[in-house]
């Protein structure tokens, strides 16, 4: 279809999910043989694993921590083109990110919700503190701000827990123009119902960019298939032609 003319003085919401993380070398939750096919979820992904085995979780965590320090995980150009985006694209852009990793901001991005949590945090259980977070945890390491040991967990949203900052997507999936999706299955909620929720307000168009179709494939007014790092910078140079 022909795509509207897109208010370069409106907000732009832009969702990605693993799809895009996964061209930069990270392994994903459906990745064939990736070490999250090697564990249970329920095991190391929910409250109730790591009521039972905290040191599980922890190990597990800290892993996928040290991973994001190896030298060939690096931002993509798809990464780099949501940067570019962001800060020339006049009405604003919220970047929405169900991933964990840090690899957005080290591209650029600086208007980003990591609405499943941020793996380079952690979170006290016993004082609610959130801090910056690089280094391995055991059950024994002490919260830095209240100094009690066995309270640290990962700054993950997991299966069961709410997602963060909903109120914030929300207020701008409402009063975007552009609603864009990038590298999702459209398998995990809310953010499978974020196309669903815009399509409703009827005043944005939406743009599914993904590998394949996702579930939700049909919502979208227009679909671009192939890989995030070829289509992602190709879709933002259309946009930002002739600003």
């Amino acid at each position: 279809m022909t795509r509207p003319i897109i208010s370069p003085t409106r907000p732009i919401v832009v969702l990605t999910g693993a799809g895009i993380s996964q061209e930069s070398g990270l392994d994903t939750f459906r990745c064939a043989g990736g070490v999250w096919s090697k564990v249970r979820l329920e095991d190391v992904a929910t409250p109730e694993g790591f009521r039972r085995d905290p040191e599980l979780v922890q190990e597990f965590y800290n892993a996928r921590r040290r991973s994001l320090t190896e030298p060939h995980i690096q931002p993509n150009p798809a990464h780099h083109a949501l940067a570019r985006l962001e800060k020339e694209w006049p009405g604003g852009v919220l970047l929405v990110t169900q991933n964990i990793d840090d690899l957005h901001e080290r591209a650029g991005s600086t208007q980003l919700v990591h609405m499943h949590g941020e793996l380079l945090k952690v979170r006290c259980l016993r004082c609610d503190d959130i801090m910056p977070w690089a280094r391995d945890v055991t059950m024994d390491t002490p919260c830095p701000q209240c100094r009690r040991a066995g309270g640290i967990r990962p700054h993950v949203v997991w299966f069961g827990e709410m997602p963060l900052e909903m109120d914030r997507i929300g207020d701008a999936l409402d009063g975007c123009v552009l609603f864009v999706s990038i590298g999702t299955s459209g398998h995990v909620y809310p953010a499978a119902g974020f196309v669903a929720a815009v399509r409703q307000r009827g005043l944005a168009h939406t743009v599914e960019l993904n590998l394949d179709p996702s579930d939700g494939a049909s919502l979208f007014n227009e679909a671009q298939y192939g890989p995030a790092s070829e289509l992602v910078p190709e879709f933002v140079d259309e946009l930002l032609t002739g600003l």
